[in-house]
Order: structure tokens, then C-alpha cells, then sequence
């Protein structure tokens, strides 16, 4: 009787922390699509408004200072998740969003309405595939993984050395460089993502709580730059 009490507490204690494991799962996606939802609304927002478009285009100490900002928001939330509380962790999260929506708000007004829906259509439908192919794969992606954040650093100097080049052509291949690295990325984070909520998110504490929080983050920025490099490679600029 004693050995029978003590199998069904070790199942009960096996079944919930599976169930706080799924939970934190969704989650990740929950948060992304949240911060998704409100980058997109602000940069509608910023579009439709000439006074905001004047006030963050018109000045480019704003323009920048936004860009810097966001950077800083970044750093603290990936470097200083451990001091910060979850709920100061989240609005920090939608702040980053937020800005980051108003940033965005060029790509609505450079693009066309109908390039914009179909880049973030086909942006959706492959980011879906690679992030389940992530989680679903048995092969380990950590070498991968990090042949693809050198393959970012090379991405992001050569764009900044682009900025002074100006060549189109070399921007057009940069895009599907862009492309490739954050395909690759997106499944590299959702087994990331994945392997530490087994490891780690045994319970819904605080801390659980913020390893998804992060994940969102991880996710959403590969989502977002997916969406860039796509745009860039196919999208229709206003006349």
C-alpha cells in the first residue's frame, strides 16, 4: 500500500509538471503574438498619422534615439532578467514592442499595403514551419545554432559597411543572406526554447515565467527580421 501511495504521488508530481511545462509553452507563442499584435497596431497607428510620421521621420535625433533605445531595451531584458521582476520583465517586453512599432511604421509607409500582407503571410507560413521543425526534430541544432550567430555578426557588419557602400545589388544579397540566417535561427530558438522549459520549467514560479518571456523575445526578433529581409527581397515600394 505504501509502495502503491508513493508510485501515484511521483505520477501526480510527473503529470503536473508536464502540464506547467506545456503551459509555459504556450506561453512563449502567447507572448510573441502579443508583441506582434501590438508592433503591428503602433506602426498602423504611426502610418495613418502625418503628425507622427512628421515627428519621428522629420527628426532623425528621434528617429535614432528610438533605434537606441530599443538596443538598450533589449540588453536589459536578455542581461537583467534575473534581477528584474516578472511584471517589470513584461512591460518592458510591450515598451520594446511598442517603440519597435514605431520604427516599423517605414515599412507601411515605403511598401505597398498588398507587398506588406503577402511578406507577412509568407513570412508567417515559414516562420510556423521552422519554428515546429525546431521543436519537433530530434537532431540537436546547438552547432547549428551557432554557425548562425556568426553568420549574424558577418550579416550585420556587412550591412553597416553597406550603409556607406550603397550598392543595391550587394543589399539584394544580403536580404537572402538575412533570409537563410533567420530560417535557420527560428528552429535553432524553438529547440532552445523547448530543451530549457524541459530543463528548467518544472513549475510555474516566477522564474519559469521569465525563461519563457525570453523566448518570446528570441522569437519575435527572428519573426520581425524574417519579415525585413522577405520585404526587401520581393516587396512593391509606393510610386
Amino acid at each position: 500500500m505504501e509502495n502503491y501511495s508513493h508510485f501515484g504521488s511521483e505520477d501526480l508530481n510527473q503529470v503536473e509538471v508536464q502540464s506547467a511545462q506545456r503551459t509555459l509553452l504556450r506561453n512563449v507563442y502567447w507572448w510573441m503574438a502579443l508583441a506582434l499584435v501590438v508592433t503591428g497596431l503602433t506602426s498602423f497607428y504611426v502610418a495613418s498619422s502625418e503628425r507622427m510620421v512628421e515627428a519621428i521621420f522629420g527628426s532623425s535625433m528621434v528617429f535614432y534615439g528610438l533605434i537606441i533605445a530599443e538596443f538598450i531595451l533589449v540588453v536589459v531584458i536578455s542581461g537583467m532578467i534575473n534581477k528584474l521582476s516578472f511584471a517589470a520583465a513584461g512591460i518592458l517586453f510591450v515598451v520594446y514592442s511598442i517603440i519597435n512599432g514605431l520604427t516599423l511604421s517605414v515599412i507601411l509607409l515605403a511598401y505597398t499595403a498588398e507587398s506588406v500582407a503577402t511578406a507577412f503571410f509568407i513570412t508567417a507560413g515559414t516562420f510556423t514551419a521552422m519554428a515546429l521543425i525546431g521543436h519537433f526534430t530530434k537532431k540537436d541544432l546547438t552547432s547549428l545554432g551557432q554557425i548562425l550567430m556568426m553568420a549574424l555578426i558577418g550579416l550585420i557588419i556587412a550591412t553597416i559597411v553597406n550603409l556607406f557602400i550603397g550598392s543595391s545589388k550587394f543589399q539584394y544579397i544580403l536580404s537572402y543572406v538575412g533570409v537563410l540566417v533567420f530560417v535557420g535561427l527560428t528552429a535553432y530558438d524553438a529547440q532552445k526554447i523547448k530543451n530549457m522549459i524541459t530543463v528548467y520549467g518544472n513549475d510555474l514560479s516566477e522564474t519559469s515565467q521569465k525563461i519563457a518571456l525570453l523566448g518570446a523575445l528570441d522569437l519575435y526578433l527572428d519573426f520581425i527580421n524574417l519579415l525585413i529581409y522577405i520585404l526587401r527581397i520581393m516587396g512593391k515600394r509606393r510610386s
